[in-house]
């Protein structure tokens, strides 16, 4: 075989710069035939067969050799790597988008009622019904009947208030058992409850805020002996204080003026009561409203509250709004029936305490 087409290939080889592989190819190729010489870097043009030479580019023939000698890097390290040895933004965004766990599937039989209700899009708010409305009522009417008595007397209804207040919160809360909470905060409720017959009637604001104001103190200390994480201390430290509070608030009964107890608790025992019908929400919010004022003017007149029929309407839909609000608070969270039999039951008449208390004094 002639060796003829290769003899232009062998000339220009021989400008390979030194670092290069075009040397080494150069000295390969002198060592098979070492009978040529250096002629090749003088030849000044490419030989054909038919005898036509072609002028020789000097840039062409240097980058020719170039590339037969030295074979190109693999594609992909040139994919993966940048000029200064970082990893290339494409592959780095593979590498993280396929290195990702992916999320653990839910059993929704497995969640809390009240997520499952979230889960599947249903409202979280449930509300107590008709027979937790009649046990506020009952528990309404005996706060009026034994306002109407004496002071003594409607000592027996609120500390039954007081007591499920103080449980119905905690349950509320998703907190139970808490025997000790719910002690604490009966026990508050209590302490106000002697202090304002120690005191009177007119010293209820200072023996109400006196005993809430240490009970907020001994709750915190408490709390801080505890050996919990710190969040399930803070939400301890919450559901304490806030069911201390509103065990201590509803002592207001017992410092306001007893006909505008009478009127304010029968006003809240009607509106609960209309609010439970089946109705549409706004128009039964409406309707109990206007029961509870209602109520205020009958009741109102007949214990001679006020000046007119307007104070006992005034003071009845105040605590017809109060009742309201604590029987929406009880509807939170899709409750279970014992926050309905508890919190559903006593937070009407609880939140209702300090407008009567309020609107009592201003009004009788």
């Amino acid at each position: 075989m002639s060796n003829q087409p290769y003899e232009g290939h062998e000339g220009q080889q021989g400008y390979a710069v030194p670092g290069y592989g075009g040397h080494d190819a150069h000295q390969a190729h002198q060592a098979h035939h070492p009978h040529r010489s250096h002629d090749g870097y003088r030849q000044q043009g490419w030989y054909d067969p038919n005898g036509a030479a072609y002028p020789q580019q000097h840039q062409q023939g240097q980058q020719q050799p170039y590339g037969a000698a030295q074979p190109l890097p693999p594609e992909a390290h040139a994919q993966a790597y940048e000029p200064h040895g970082h990893a290339a933004p494409g592959v780095a965004a593979t590498t993280t988008a396929t290195s990702e766990p992916e999320p653990p599937v839910v059993d929704p039989s497995s969640l809390p009622a009240n997520q499952r209700a979230r889960l599947e899009g249903r409202s979280p708010i449930i509300e107590p019904g008709l027979q937790p409305a009649a046990l506020t009522a009952v528990l309404g009417v005996l706060l009026a009947g034994a306002a109407a008595v004496g002071t003594y007397a409607l000592v027996v209804p609120l500390v039954v208030l007081q007591a499920v207040t103080a449980a119905g919160w905690f349950r509320l809360n998703g907190m139970w058992p808490a025997r000790q909470g719910i002690a604490l905060a009966f026990l508050g409720a209590v302490t106000a409850d002697a202090a304002l017959l120690v005191a009177g009637r007119e010293q209820a604001p200072a023996a109400i805020l006196g005993t809430l104001g240490v009970w907020v103190l001994l709750s915190l200390v408490l709390q801080l002996r505890s050996h919990a994480d710190p969040d399930t201390r803070m939400y301890g430290l919450m559901a304490t204080v806030a069911s201390a509070a509103l065990s201590i608030v509803a002592a207001g009964h017992l410092g306001a003026v007893p006909d505008a107890v009478t009127v304010g608790a029968i006003a809240v025992a009607v509106a609960v009561l209309a609010r439970a019908l089946p109705l549409p929400t706004t128009a039964s919010v409406v309707v109990a409203l206007l029961a509870a004022s209602g109520a205020g003017i009958a009741v109102g007149g007949a214990t001679g509250f006020g000046t007119s029929g307007a104070s006992g309407a005034f003071l009845g839909l105040g605590a017809g709004v109060c009742g309201l609000v604590g029987h929406r608070v009880a509807s939170y969270d899709y409750p279970s029936r014992f926050v309905h039999f508890t919190a559903g039951v006593a937070l009407p008449l609880t939140a209702a305490a300090p407008v009567i208390y309020v609107l009592g004094r201003a009004l009788g």
